[in-house]
């Protein structure tokens, strides 16, 4: 049997040592991808249409099993769109869920769960009816919002009572807004219909696609549940260096979202 040449073995020695120098970042790289597909991955709220609940500045961590998965689920779209969930479980009534926008899929959104299948969702006059029950206000005293120049204004807040029993609160400011009437909306199989907290801030399923907003969403759009804010940062109101330790909120870290 010839020998082998002495430059082909220390090429093959070099390749093994390329390649070992590879296997751990790529590995690194792989679990990153699975877990951020598979587990949980996070998100930045860049909008107020969620306040309270969520505001300005938060990064949170969503959840991607809880719904199961489909081609919304990858941490990058891929120009994927539709196709069946496995896994599957539809959100509750009143979940906080991240999903991407139902045409453009490089647009990911988060808001509440007010209508499944089958639901009949109104608004009149400014207060949410689910299937002819006008849904209950508590009065919560007042809050702040804040727009997206940084300006804080005092709001009027509200718990709102979902007919599962599901508590959260919404800002509310006017009542004869545009999306303050709508026509009864049937939510049909596989969509949910979803809004914002901050009920005269936030283009959602009251608004059409065709005119701008979000409509129904195919729950094939989900990409998980919003479960915890890991913190926050009021960026809008930045000054330079000095302003910036007095802008961390720390009560936000670690906040359960509900």
């Amino acid at each position: 049997m010839p020998a082998i040449p002495a430059q082909n073995g220390a090429m093959t020695t070099t390749i093994r040592a390329v390649l070992k120098w590879l296997a751990e970042p790529v590995a690194v790289l792989l679990l990153a991808f699975g877990a951020t597909t598979a587990i949980a991955q996070p998100f930045y709220v860049p909008s107020g249409s969620m306040e309270p609940t969520l505001r300005i500045g938060d990064a949170m961590i969503a959840s991607k099993f809880t719904y199961g998965y489909s081609a919304a689920s990858l941490p990058a779209q891929l120009g994927l769109s539709g196709g069946p969930r496995l896994l599957a479980r539809d959100p509750r009534q009143g979940d906080v869920v991240i999903f991407r926008h139902p045409e453009d899929k490089a647009m990911v959104l988060v808001k509440r769960v007010i209508g499944r299948a089958g639901d009949r969702v109104q608004m009149r006059r400014g207060r949410l009816i689910i299937n002819d029950q006008v849904l209950e206000l508590e009065d919560a005293g007042m809050g702040e919002a804040e727009s997206q120049q940084g300006d804080k204004t005092a709001i009027a807040q509200f718990v709102e009572i979902l007919p599962n029993g599901v508590r959260h609160p919404v800002f509310k400011r006017h009542w004869n807004g545009i999306t303050d009437d709508t026509p009864v909306i049937t939510v049909p199989a596989d969509h949910l219909f979803v809004m914002g907290d901050n009920r005269d801030n936030s283009t959602d399923s009251r608004v059409a696609v065709a005119d701008g907003g979000v409509g129904l969403v195919p729950t094939a759009n989900l990409i998980g549940r919003a479960e915890f804010v890991v913190g926050s940062f009021d960026f809008l109101n930045m000054r330079g260096p000095a302003s910036w330790p007095g802008l961390f909120r720390l009560s936000r870290f670690f906040h359960k979202i509900t």
